[in-house]
């Protein structure tokens, strides 16, 4: 696989139209989320909306449709022949496989990221990090049962999880791509030696994360092992500050 040039989900922007107006941008893949994907997240979604977290205003209940939708507005761009991923949050892998079964959905993505208390306390999001077998085991049945390819959203340097631990994990689950957030707590860069060393440790398909805002930072997350990049916050005004193509 060629590198790749993703548009990643972003605090307050979940929505369709959102990527379908960046797709002249040149990304090869969007992502739709992160969407809570059963009752109990659900229901933390709730608790995390009075504080005034909009993108978690979408039931369970009506999440298989919202996403059909919202996929059918971006496929429906003829000029664009890209893949669609979904992130998505779940205390069990059943609703994320049902999700991989809608007619648009390329990749669906298991969120290991969230650090929202209220998801997890579920035992989610970032959580899953410091359950080993669970997030194997998780990833497995996804990987197996999915009618997709299928991701898994990183965060790293999260106190007391190794890293590279994790990642040999989920390549020993067979996932497809491993989205990797680098972060890098007190500096304002990725963690490009994180990035390295999980190039050196496993044959994944990397895609780095964090704190891409233009050209040089682009191609630094790519020099140092990168299979391809995210972008999200760069974008988050709808526009990009510096041209894909000459990455």
């Amino acid at each position: 696989m060629n590198q790749i040039k993703v548009l990643a989900p972003m605090a307050g922007i979940t929505d369709g139209t959102f990527c379908k107006n960046m797709l002249k941008h040149g990304f090869d893949m969007v992502t739709l989320g992160g969407y809570n994907a059963d009752p109990h997240t659900e229901s933390a979604g709730r608790e995390i909306l009075s504080r005034g977290r909009l993108e978690f205003d979408i039931n369970e209940e009506e999440l298989v449709e919202h996403i059909d939708r919202q996929t059918s507005l971006i496929k429906d761009q003829g000029f664009w022949n890209g893949l669609i991923s979904v992130n998505l949050r779940s205390v069990t892998p059943e609703p994320i496989i049902t999700i991989s079964k809608l007619k648009n959905v390329d990749v669906v993505e298991i969120n290991a990221h969230c650090r929202q208390p209220e998801i997890t306390k579920l035992g989610c999001g970032q959580e899953l990090l410091k359950k080993t077998i669970f997030l194997e085991n998780f990833t497995k049945e996804v990987v197996q049962k999915a009618k997709s390819q299928v991701s898994v959203k990183i965060r790293t340097n999260v106190s007391d999880v190794d890293d590279i631990e994790i990642s040999k994990t989920i390549e020993k689950a067979n996932a497809d791509y491993l989205h990797v957030d680098a972060m890098n707590p007190g500096f304002d860069t990725a963690d490009y030696d994180l990035i390295k060393n999980i190039r050196g440790e496993t044959n994944l398909f990397i895609i780095g994360n964090n704190s891409i805002k233009d050209i040089e930072s682009a191609r630094k997350m790519l020099s140092s092992g990168a299979d391809g990049i995210s972008i999200a916050r760069a974008a988050i005004n709808g526009t990009l500050p510096f041209d894909l193509s000459k990455i």
